[in-house]
């Protein structure tokens, strides 16, 4: 204990009284010419526009000073909801500049959750990215007099609530020259306990809790992230994930600010493998279903080649999968799982690695939900380490994490530099450290039960932690299956057993207060149609995909070999899959792609209570 006191310490005092304002003044003064962040252009999107980290500070002070015209004041919310693009982080930065506190909404969020969190957090100002982000406040304008005036990047209407980008930043070069000591003053004002940002939890049930982060508990979680991942100066990095969760906040807005990174915005995600390709990232974050489904690609190029290629390719794998596997905590590679790798690498992987676009990435991870084990073995047969973290966004981000050099696969790795972790008499993990929020915005009664009068955090998450300190998560303690036989069952565990076949794409299990659990299944929209067409199996929809013979066969080949891993009380005795695909616009997933239990629970309620029927 005494050593991870001493670890805290030694980060407090690195970041001690440190702001995001002066860090972007640190970045511009160190290399004022180093390429910054660059969006996609062109007809095709293959070229690219670069701003350097100088033009960034300029630009971030003329929105800055654009928003005091605009009558927003030292406290006040900007609402964000846009692509990942170089405005989307300039208007953040520019909002905290102006002393006030960002928030970046989720663009899958409906109207009523968009006037929520808008009336919750305050905000004064929005700044949208088009028609398709307007259309999720428009209908509820009316109900927020305090939001002032609406930024719009692109087709802003005839009306003075409204103004356009280029507008803002004439005002703000207008200000800047006139009054340039104003600026300047407000985001020298601003103090590392000051809030920088309020993330919103995308939440699987009732509205979203807002979660104020200050400059301390941001910087004390990217100085630990860094000691974990080892980010090289001036690397390059890819953002993709929204700007409303933690993680891409954390790698791809603050952290760079520190390493002097260059990011490339990606906006279409069915781009990521191109993306990937022209910028082969340093470092590389994604949840779950984005592993499965580029898995899911690889396996299909990989299923058109000749028998003796197919073959080659297995054998190198398996060769791959074994070095990282010999390359676990406590583990030493033998001489000849180094000797077959090395052969293996060289003929094959290290193409394999380069053609994705990963052959540079040191740092690879995953987060926000179970990593199904045949992904992480598929990636490792590549000799590619991708590996779990764990956090909240209560948390800033990660404070369990596995690094290149000590992990464990199937778990979510040691505790972070400086925190504590510890196992309650009833299972759940709880943590303490700088990085913690200090609760819910306008939440007093979440909040104490968020935070206990120790200090430590209640993350709701049932676990346990090995002799080497090594965590692993069951599932969440509220969603814990308990039968009518008094079995106590993760429901998680089955699921990520059931979206290890490729054609599954979401699987929900149930069976609380029930004799055993069952299941519904729906197909992945992307990797199913490539299936049946390789199989010469005809259809119109994923609907009709989905009633198929021979997919009925392999989902229940998928729902035996899940079984195949599970004790018999939690094997899966009656399945069903449904002729929809579950995404965040159906309600069914959060925007970090969770399940959202209760929706998916009320809306199926008759197919489930069907599969119990006999």
């Amino acid at each position: 204990m005494a050593g991870v006191l001493e670890e805290r310490a030694a980060i407090e005092r690195e970041i001690a009284g440190r702001t995001v304002c002066a860090q972007l003044w640190e970045a511009a003064e160190r290399d004022a010419g180093a390429p910054a962040y660059s969006d996609p252009s062109g007809p095709s999107g293959q070229g690219w526009t670069t701003m350097t980290y100088g033009e960034v500070r300029r630009r971030v002070l003329e929105i800055a000073a654009g928003f005091t015209v605009l009558g927003l004041r030292e406290g006040e919310a900007v609402a964000l909801m846009m692509a990942n693009r170089s405005e989307h982080v300039l208007a953040d930065l520019g909002a905290v500049h102006a002393g006030g506190v960002s928030c970046s909404v989720y663009p899958t969020f409906a109207p009523e959750q968009v006037a929520f969190v808008a009336v919750d957090v305050g905000a004064r100002i929005a700044v949208l990215g088009g028609p398709d982000d307007l259309a999720r406040w428009e209908p509820v304008l009316r109900d927020l007099p305090a939001l002032g005036r609406i930024v719009m990047l692109e087709g802003a209407p005839r009306d003075e609530r409204f103004v356009t980008w280029d507008d803002l930043l004439a005002l703000g070069r207008e200000r800047l020259a006139a009054e340039p000591g104003e600026v300047e003053a407000r985001w020298r004002a601003v103090s590392a306990d000051d809030v920088l940002t309020v993330l919103y939890t995308s939440g699987t049930t009732g509205n979203p809790k807002g979660v104020p982060l200050t400059h301390a508990n941001v910087f004390y979680e990217v100085v630990a992230t860094d000691r974990l991942a080892k980010v090289p100066e001036r690397g390059t990095q890819i953002s993709y994930l929204t700007y409303a969760h933690i993680a891409e906040r954390v790698l791809s807005l603050y952290l760079p600010l520190f390493k002097l990174s260059h990011t490339y915005f990606c906006t279409d995600m069915s781009q990521l493998g191109t993306v990937l390709g022209q910028v082969r990232p340093a470092l590389f974050f994604g949840v779950p279903r984005v592993w499965e489904k580029m898995m899911a690609k690889l396996q299909a190029v990989l299923s058109v080649q000749p028998r003796e290629r197919r073959e080659q390719a297995r054998l190198a794998m398996a060769a791959g999968l074994a070095h990282v596997e010999a390359c676990q905590y406590g583990r030493t590679p033998s001489p000849k799982v180094i000797e077959a790798y090395a052969r293996a690498d060289a003929a094959l992987l290290s193409g394999v690695r380069s053609m994705i676009g990963l052959d540079n990435a040191g740092w690879l991870a995953t987060a926000a939900a179970p990593m199904p084990r045949e992904v992480q073995r598929f990636f490792a047969g590549l000799g590619l380490r991708v590996l779990d973290v764990y956090g909240m966004t209560e948390t800033t981000g990660a404070f369990t994490a596995n690094a290149q050099d000590r992990f464990k696969l199937g778990t979510v790795g040691q505790a972070g530099p400086g925190v504590e972790i510890r196992v309650a008499d009833d299972g759940e993990i709880l943590t303490r450290s700088p990085a913690n929020a200090v609760g819910y915005l306008n939440r007093p009664r979440e909040t104490a039960e968020l935070l206990d009068e120790d200090g430590w955090l209640h993350t709701g998450d049932v676990g346990t932690v090995d002799a080497d300190g090594f965590v692993s998560i069951l599932d969440r303690k509220k969603e814990l299956i308990i039968t009518a036989g008094g079995e106590n069952i993760s429901p998680a565990n089955i699921e990520g057993l059931l979206r290890e076949h490729p054609l599954v794409g979401q699987a929900l299990a149930y069976g609380d207060g029930r004799p055993y659990p069952v299941a519904i299944l729906t197909l992945d929209g992307e990797t199913a149609p490539v299936w049946a067409k390789e199989r010469g199996i005809g259809f119109t929809d994923l609907a009709d995909l989905a009633g198929h013979p021979e997919v009925a066969e392999q989902v229940a080949g998928a729902v035996a070999a899940a079984n195949g891993r599970l004790a018999r009380v939690q094997q899966v005795k009656r399945w069903r899959l449904l002729p929809v695909e579950w995404t965040p616009e159906s309600q069914e997933l959060t925007p970090s792609l969770k399940l959202r239990r209760r929706v998916i629970h009320a809306r199926y309620a008759r197919e489930i209570d069907g599969l119990y029927a006999s």
